[in-house]
């Protein structure tokens, strides 16, 4: 069996990932600063949006591939797939906006969290049955 969900909504994540790095790119050259933030508010947001990311993309992916080697439902892993990434849209253009609350940043959370604890407890199911 080859990880081909897997692959799919990697790939997709490799290209929001790539979109999150040029927004910091493209702060940092605005506000020209090579290092760290500068205290600039667009700049440190813009940091923490791609960091976020960075810090729960890989757990997700490493969950899905074990959902997908051990033989979990195709429709599950697109239906995972599918709501992280659209949790993590949400999440990024959420936090790039307000540094407050809003509802992309809330439900992109909440559904990144989701995601990943059914995720987990799925991929426990899977191991010990």
């Amino acid at each position: 069996m080859s990880p081909t969900i897997t692959a799919l909504y990697g790939g997709l994540l490799g290209l929001l990932y790539i979109a999150l790095c040029f927004q910091v790119v493209s702060h940092r050259r605005r506000a020209r600063v090579g290092l760290g933030t500068a205290s600039d508010t667009a700049l440190e947001r813009a940091v923490r949006v791609h960091g976020n990311f960075a810090e729960y993309a890989p757990l997700f992916l490493v969950l899905l591939l074990a959902a997908e080697l051990s033989g979990a439902p195709v429709a599950l892993l697109h239906v995972f797939g599918a709501v992280f990434f659209l949790a993590r849209v949400g999440h990024a253009v959420g936090l790039a906006r307000s540094s407050g609350t809003s509802f992309g940043r809330f439900y992109g959370t909440l559904f990144t969290w989701i995601v990943i604890l059914v995720l987990a407890v799925t991929d426990i199911w899977l191991a010990l049955g």
